[in-house]
């Protein structure tokens, strides 16, 4: 796991502000989202665990995962945390969809999650869908799949605040 992470944790630990300035000037269309992606998971997460967009539009996201080393706990299972971590991500990257990120930005402030079987391999696909969003929060339901069987790994509830950029 370090020779794979250690490249990625000497560069800074956040993208380019100059990145997040384009992304929030620019058009939110899947293609722009397509076009940013590799810049904007840069030094995230999102990077180590090579989480990839496969679509985005007003009703939710869809992001996949390759499964290996960097996402099992010790008993060869998927870990639980790396659920959440995919569930916190699809969520928290929807909320930016259609946002001005110059005047708001979204921010976690709940999650929950239930387990209900888990993978040892193969890919992760995590679907996230809008459940309800108003003027201040967005709540976004998660479910995690694994792709070659279909079954539902896990279910997550995520709330994101949009909170004023002072």
């Amino acid at each position: 796991m370090w020779r794979r992470c250690a490249p990625i944790l000497r560069r800074a630990a956040m993208p380019d502000p100059d990145v997040l300035k384009r992304f929030a000037s620019e058009e939110h269309s899947e293609a722009t989202w397509r076009s940013m992606w590799q810049e904007l998971r840069r030094g995230t997460a999102l990077e180590v665990h090579e989480v990839e967009l496969i679509a985005v539009d007003d009703e939710g996201i869809t992001l996949s995962m390759a499964m290996g080393p960097h996402a099992l706990q010790p008993f060869g299972l998927l870990h639980g945390g790396i659920s959440m971590l995919l569930g916190e991500s699809a969520a928290s990257m929807h909320a930016c969809w259609k946002l001005d990120l110059t005047k708001r930005v979204p921010v976690g402030i709940e999650i929950n999650g239930s387990h209900m079987r888990s993978a040892t391999e193969g890919v992760i696909v995590t679907r996230g869908r809008v459940l309800r969003k108003s003027r201040t929060l967005i709540h976004h339901e998660v479910e995690i799949v694994q792709a070659e069987s279909g079954k539902t790994l896990s279910v997550i509830r995520v709330t994101n605040l949009f909170k004023a950029i002072a």
